[in-house]
């Protein structure tokens, strides 16, 4: 039985992925590190509160199988590009960090598609930039999910995000086009699990076609080492 450790587990992806973890038998604790409290009574649950500026005080407890990285924000929601990195990117890498060092074998990071650390874009090389420094931490395995746009309901209302969707879900009924297709919060959670029971060593990419189809069916997909 294992052990799952999640952080971002208020957000879209992460509330779904928490609640399938919760579920799922072949887990047998599931550890969430969260700023505020999830509400979530559940025998299987283990909720940590933590201030993530306070290292010392929750790096002890980043024990496990698996490490899931869901964490994201928007520049609107952080207020600034210093509070957008420091969620993105600061708090991802060290808590990835920590839970190598503690010996945990298996990281899963929700990255986007398009994600560069040489990338124009702001939220772009964001991504980019911790894609490439987690690669070099010492687990055994990592599985990077490149998702395109989400969709699903989230606690806050991101007005030109459910604009992009209603985009994107017109364009992607154009023959050849339904890769662009917006990807419910809740599946790209089951890439995420399904990623884990592939049971594979190495680092694994995977693009918005390869977590459409690892979503559906936890097929084999092909794999990639993104950066050296």
């Amino acid at each position: 039985m294992r052990t799952a450790i999640v952080i971002g587990a208020t957000g879209l992806v992460g509330r779904h992925l928490t609640e399938q973890l919760l579920r799922d038998r072949r887990f047998e604790l599931v550890k969430i590190f969260v700023r505020r409290s999830t509400g979530i009574n559940n025998a299987k649950l283990q909720e940590h509160v933590v201030d993530f500026d306070n290292l010392d005080g929750w790096k002890k407890l980043v024990t496990g199988d698996v490490l899931y990285s869901a964490m994201g924000t928007t520049l609107r929601q952080a207020g600034s590009k210093e509070a957008q990195y420091k969620t993105d990117y600061t708090y991802q890498y060290q808590v990835a960090k920590v839970a190598a060092a503690n010996g945990v074998p298996e990281y899963v990071l929700v990255s986007a598609a398009g994600s560069s650390p040489d990338s124009s874009v702001f939220y772009s090389r964001i991504k980019g930039e911790l894609e490439r420094d987690v690669q070099k931490l010492p687990f055994e395995t990592i599985h990077i999910i490149r998702p395109g746009m989400l969709a699903g309901e989230r606690e806050k209302v991101r007005t030109g995000e459910q604009l992009g969707v209603g985009v994107l879900n017109i364009i992607s009924l154009i023959p050849g086009l339904k890769k662009l297709r917006p990807i419910q919060g809740g599946e790209v959670a089951r890439a995420m699990l399904n990623a884990t029971f592939r049971h594979v060593v190495g680092i694994h990419s995977y693009t918005m076609g390869d977590v459409a189809k690892l979503a559906e069916t936890g097929a084999s997909v092909q794999k990639e080492r993104v950066y050296s």
